[in-house]
């Protein structure tokens, strides 16, 4: 009987479920034809604060044209911008956001909208092989946004956010600097490239998570320049090796290249001695 009753518990609460959801539905479709622009607005809040975001941005934008120009044109374009955040439409959000900032530059919500032109293009970033267009947009963005309101809440989270962003831009070059290293002298000195790369990065970024790799990088072309130069060039090429390989082992004394770095001194020194 026990089960018999669970059974049919079970299946009250599985009809009533389907009776919400179908109400619910109900009630949406109602909303959609309806031709009061406020009841449309306030559900679309409701909807919002139920996490029902498509539902909120539908409904959003179909009295957003009513109550153009109007005070609360701002609110309906701060939660259509919020809407799509919710939906991880981050482009879409991006748009509504930097619509909000060109309409309400000092708005009730222009804090959050400048930051979150910068946070919806930080969680729109691409790996770091792919363009990184939208990952410089979003350095510019959070650029501003502490230019704007360096005491805001949000602050920390865009310095964090940005020093992440900054590190992909890095460590896409870190990859164009590797894979130059790993062409070597094929068609050219590419040994050099991988240097200029590398050096490069470390001038651009300078706080970047990869700047032991691009040093080691670098040591690592300046040996093979020397060991692959003609002998006209050789000692030059050897010298500077040794001066890259001191640079190398003052800033990281206890890096894991450390013994493949010692193993090159000692050629690098049988060079200079010829």
């Amino acid at each position: 009987m026990r089960a018999k009753f669970g059974g049919m518990r079970e299946k009250g609460l599985i009809i009533l479920l389907v009776m919400v959801v179908l109400t619910s539905c109900g009630e949406y479709q109602k909303l959609l034809k309806s031709r009061d622009p406020e009841e449309k607005y306030q559900a679309a809040l409701r909807y919002f604060n139920n996490k029902q975001y498509v539902k909120s941005q539908t409904l959003l934008d179909d009295v957003s044209a009513y109550y153009k120009g109007t005070e609360r044109s701002e609110d309906i374009l701060a939660y259509l911008a919020r809407s799509y955040m919710g939906q991880k439409a981050y482009e879409s959000a991006t748009d509504y956001y930097q619509a909000y900032v060109r309409n309400y530059p000092k708005g009730k919500y222009a804090t959050e909208a400048y930051f979150q032109v910068g946070h919806c293009q930080y969680l729109d970033s691409p790996d770091a092989r792919l363009d990184q267009a939208i990952t410089r947009k979003a350095i510019d963005a959070f650029t501003l946004f502490v230019e704007l309101y360096p005491e805001s809440p949000y602050a920390e989270q865009a310095y964090r956010e940005m020093s992440e962003l900054y590190d992909k831009l890095a460590l896409k070059e870190l990859k164009s600097a590797q894979l130059y290293y790993n062409l070597g002298t094929y068609l050219g000195n590419n040994y050099l490239s991988c240097e200029i790369v590398a050096k490069n990065a470390l001038k651009d970024y300078p706080s970047n998570a990869y700047q032991e790799d691009f040093s080691w990088l670098i040591l690592q072309a300046k040996y093979q320049q020397m060991v692959n130069s003609f002998e006209d060039k050789k000692l030059e090429r050897a010298r500077d090796a040794q001066d890259e390989y001191y640079n190398f082992i003052t800033e990281y004394p206890n890096s894991k290249h450390r013994k493949d770095a010692d193993k090159m001194l000692v050629q690098i020194k049988k060079t200079t001695k010829e």
